[in-house]
């Protein structure tokens, strides 16, 4: 009954039924089968109401939106270009770093993709960079940002592996640096076999650029250090961000209206009921899984047929890249943690390792061929044919891929 059941659900999800009515429709049934009383479902929804943590989530969305309307990006970008664009690929290494600082701040790469791409590709374009890499380095670089605070799936996934938040961010700070390390070298590696541009070092323009963006720049270094150095709890610091980009960008700069600031509060708020409403039902679902025994079923086929550690994580890294291309960052987060947390004693895999690959896999899997989600946000933004998008993304999946291996196998670098 619950393999058909499982398969119609399959099919419905495949069929553009919304997530959560899948996912609750699975769990009621699951209960049903099981003799366990449906209105479980909802008061695992309501047990969402005691995670404090998760208060964070949509005043961090709604500020990432914020900043996605407001002209902060151009801003920051024109900073670091007077900073860098003098460097071997320093513009192409502007970008990922950019992108990376937006994901994390909006927890979600096709918003950067979408709110950066026009910005960034032309300039690329500019500096004599190949069209292809400038198509790719922008594609795979919108994802980066994932592993850097306040990154909210970083935070969801704490909640719902019941790690902690700080610890998960300390842990997931190398492994993001060695991702953006590894873009960089290449995009310096490439500038110079093409004899790209360089601009020349200017203190007037950089002084100039600094001051016109000193207070976007103040925010996410207040924020970082905030939560790296324990002054700020996470919901503090989203208060704190929420606040400080409305004041900057609707008093101080000009770049927003009220209105305007209503209108992405209601638009940020329909992401967050869809993310919440579909960690309520998943919350259930788990509890389902847990009295039929399945996490203990899938440790004892895995013992069968994994032996070692390393296959384990192996065999993850393939799992989790298929999981990237076919969910969003929130729902798999929400839906696959819960089914993997009761195989790391037995394979030995610290928490917070865990947690790194985790998303350092939905990262790659968001730029994966042929599903991958950015891949086609990409190509609507850049208005390139899909078979195009594919081949630029390869050599960046390829580097990032031997990233995602030393983050794997060398745990050192996360605990």
């Amino acid at each position: 009954m619950m393999a058909l059941t499982g398969g119609l659900a399959l099919v419905a999800a495949l069929a553009g039924l919304p997530l959560f009515l899948v996912i609750g429709g699975l769990t009621i049934v699951g209960f049903l089968v099981l003799d366990a009383e449906p209105a479980l479902l909802f008061i695992e929804m309501a047990r969402l109401s005691t995670q404090e943590t998760l208060v964070a989530v949509p005043i961090f969305t709604f500020a990432g939106y914020v900043l996605a309307e407001s002209k902060a990006p151009a801003r920051v970008v024109r900073v670091a270009r007077a900073a860098l664009g003098w460097l071997p690929g320093g513009v192409a290494f502007v970008s990922v770093g950019a992108c990376a600082l937006f994901t994390a701040f909006t927890g979600a790469s096709g918003v950067t993709i979408i709110a950066l791409g026009g910005l960034l590709y032309p300039v690329l374009l500019d500096e004599g960079l190949p069209e292809r890499f400038s198509l790719g380095l922008l594609t795979s670089g919108g994802s980066l940002g994932l592993l850097f605070p306040p990154s909210l799936p970083v935070i969801l996934y704490a909640v719902v592996a019941g790690v902690n938040y700080e610890a998960l961010f300390r842990a997931a700070l190398l492994p993001g640096l060695l991702l953006l390390a590894v873009l960089g070298m290449y995009a310096a590696w490439v500038a110079a076999r093409s004899g790209a541009r360089r601009q020349p070092f200017s203190g007037t323009e950089l002084l100039q650029a600094g001051a016109s963006a000193s207070w976007d720049l103040s925010i996410p270094g207040i924020v970082v250090a905030g939560i790296y150095g324990g002054v700020m709890l996470v919901d503090e610091a989203a208060v704190f961000t929420a606040l400080a980009v409305v004041v900057v960008n609707v008093f101080i700069h000009r770049d927003l209206s009220p209105r305007d600031v209503l209108r992405v509060g209601a638009d940020s708020a329909v992401l967050v009921g869809a993310i919440l409403l579909i960690f309520g039902v998943a919350l259930g679902l788990t509890n389902v899984l847990v009295l039929a025994f399945v996490p203990d079923l899938i440790l004892e086929w895995l013992q069968s047929v994994v032996s070692s550690r390393w296959a384990f994580l192996l065999g993850l890294n393939l799992f989790l890249l298929a999981v990237g291309c076919l969910l969003d960052v929130f729902s798999a987060i929400i839906v696959v943690v819960p089914l993997l947390l009761p195989l790391l004693e037995a394979y030995q895999v610290h928490p917070l390792h865990l947690g790194v690959v985790f998303l350092t896999n939905l990262e790659i899997g968001y730029v994966t061929p042929p599903v991958g989600m950015n891949l086609f946000l990409s190509a609507f933004r850049f208005e390139k044919p899909l078979p195009e998008v594919y081949r630029a993304t390869l050599p960046f999946i390829a580097l990032l891929l031997g990233a995602l291996a030393v983050i794997t196998f060398v745990p050192a670098l996360s605990v």
